[in-house]
């Protein structure tokens, strides 16, 4: 990786000659001459072609949705700013997950309003033009375009995402001067730009900011058509990962979990933006970690593998899937007997996810079969009934049966209680359906045999009008199938 010349903050509205310089870079000043060369010679390569983004025409209703529940607020939702790794080095950013949904744009440092007018809003954008050729900027900034890539000019970026853009370094000042000049409550979206936070603080406060938050996350539990598309999209290429971890699983054998999350990153990378989040890649007793995500574990014949990952689209949609697979391509008898366990319960809870039902039917439902199974084979004793009343299945359950998915792996976080698990759900919701079982090397209350192994199955299902679809329906649940689809892809 090449070092470049100055910081990003040191790129100053400035002629080059008086940017100050990287402590350690190897040209000591910029000549007039090369100051005049870089200036000179660049063909116009402004986009005139342009039509809007599928995504703008959505998120111009989101906007009316958000509009319609504030009247009368000036309303700011930020996307948030690069993070350092290390010295002039920086994450991967990936823009808030609200300003996403508003806007359909994913840019860093952007900035949405929403100013009220009338009986409305008048919505508009704050956004990093183009690198400026006069200053040097283009060139001599981290940020700037020959080091990171093109970026819109405000006009095109009008145009993709049918909003007004302005200049977003001037972005704080402007909206603070607004405040005063033109009072109204006024809503930030915290936690993702402390610069806009700062110059709006004596104009908002948290309660006010919290409201918003929680309004942006509920207006997320029901997916239109298009963000439907994206996830079953997302759903379709993790298929793709999961058949390609499948296919190397011998790699992984002479290696370690390494292999299989770097092969479901690489078709993650390929199909979309990136995974959804850390993959899981859990061989023989790390299975019974739920987030196991070091993933340097070895991978033995004759153990499972749990699966747990989900591609994330361009889009920013995520699928969230989990398949536990005997990594010599056969279950044993024990295996077989807790895989179908989970099997049933997961059956159990995707049967109960349909509109009109409640939230927690699914979860319940699940874990009535759970519990069934561990009275059945002795591991707690009954009845069944108590068993759940002082939910003593959950030593071997442990986490509940599902969450909302979309453009975050646990979506709508910030949802009232009322509004997410104790809701009815409508169609549009879309959900994981992810029962378990986990038995602990180290669990003494149950038999040797059972102890290190980890199942879990997971699906993400979409509640239809007359029932629910499973959108990652593709990739083989049942043993039979498992092991059958195992076995064609053995090279």
């Amino acid at each position: 990786m090449t070092e470049e010349n100055l910081a990003p903050e040191e790129a100053e509205e400035a002629a080059p000659q008086a940017i100050k310089q990287r402590k350690n870079g190897l040209y000591p000043a910029i000549s007039d001459e090369l100051t005049a060369v870089m200036k000179a010679g660049w063909a116009d390569t402004e986009l005139r072609d342009l039509v809007p983004a599928e995504q703008s025409a959505y998120a111009a209703k989101r906007r009316a949705a958000l509009s319609a529940r504030f009247p009368g607020e000036r309303l700011v939702i930020p996307a948030g700013n690069l993070k350092t790794r290390s010295n002039d080095t920086e994450y991967g950013f990936r823009a808030a997950t609200e300003y996403v949904h508003l806007t359909g744009d994913q840019t860093e440092d952007a900035v949405l309003v929403l100013e009220p007018h009338g009986d409305g809003h008048d919505a508009y954008l704050y956004l990093l033009p183009r690198s400026d050729r006069e200053n040097g900027e283009f060139w001599l900034s981290g940020q700037g375009e020959l080091w990171v890539g093109r970026r819109h000019s405000l006009t095109e970026a009008e145009t993709l995402l049918g909003l007004p853009a302005k200049d977003v370094r001037n972005a704080a000042e402007e909206l603070a001067e607004r405040a005063e000049e033109h009072p109204a409550v006024t809503r930030v979206v915290r936690g993702y730009d402390a610069k806009i936070e700062a110059a709006l603080a004596p104009h908002t406060t948290k309660h006010g900011d919290s409201e918003l938050k929680v309004f942006l996350s509920e207006l997320r539990l029901v997916k239109d058509e298009w963000e439907i598309a994206q996830l079953q999209a997302a759903c379709d290429a993790t298929t793709k990962g999961f058949t390609d971890v499948v296919r190397e699983l011998a790699q992984a054998v002479a290696t370690s979990e390494r292999w299989i999350e770097g092969t479901f990153f690489r078709r993650a990378r390929v199909e979309g933006n990136d995974v959804g989040y850390g993959s899981i890649c859990a061989a023989g007793p790390h299975a019974t970690t739920l987030h196991w995500v070091r993933n340097d574990g070895q991978v033995r014949p004759g153990e499972l593998l749990l699966l747990d990952a989900g591609v994330e689209t361009t889009t920013l949609y995520t699928a969230d899937v989990t398949r536990t697979l005997p990594i010599n391509g056969e279950f044993d008898e024990l295996q077989r007997r807790i895989y179908q366990a989970v099997y049933d319960a997961q059956e159990a809870g995707i049967a109960a996810v349909k509109p009109g039902a409640r939230y927690r039917d699914f979860h319940e439902a699940a874990q009535q079969v759970l519990a069934e199974r561990l009275v059945e084979w002795g591991l707690v004793e009954g009845p069944v009934e108590r068993v759940l009343e002082l939910g003593l299945q959950r030593r071997w359950t442990l986490h509940g049966t599902g969450h909302m998915l979309g453009l975050d792996v646990h979506d709508c976080a910030h949802a009232r209680v009322e509004s997410y698990v104790d809701c009815v759900l409508e169609p549009g919701m879309v959900l994981t359906v992810e029962p378990g079982l986990y038995f602990q090397a180290d669990d003494l209350t149950v038999p040797e045999e059972y102890r290190g192994i980890g199942v879990r199955i997971e699906d993400d299902i979409l509640v239809t009008a007359d029932g629910n679809r499973n959108l990652s329906a593709a990739l083989p649940r049942t043993v039979e199938e498992v092991e059958s689809w195992m076995a064609s892809l053995k090279p």
